[in-house]
């Protein structure tokens, strides 16, 4: 019984492994706003897609990156190009 236990410990805990990189898969990218320039970070795992009003649309200008702090960093970095204004 010890050994059939031990048998499904050590299969749970190799599955867990095995479906953290399943739900590693969310990423965010960073969008700029064509009417005022403004670049914002968005989470791909939302259910929705931005809100786009008449004449306020978006773009996607980067690819999906794995961490809300790099998405963040890289915003950073296009507004101290100029190619974002806020």
């Amino acid at each position: 019984m010890r050994r059939v236990f031990a048998l499904c410990a050590v299969a749970g805990i190799a599955s867990s492994v095995f479906a953290a990189p399943a739900s590693a898969k969310v990423g965010y990218y960073v969008i700029r706003w064509d009417n005022t320039g403004i670049c914002q970070v968005w989470n791909e795992d939302l259910h929705y897609k931005p809100l786009q009003w008449g004449v306020s649309t978006y773009k996607v200008v980067s690819k999906p990156l794995p961490t809300f702090a790099q998405a963040s960093d890289l915003q950073i970095k296009m507004r101290g190009e100029r190619r974002c204004t806020l």
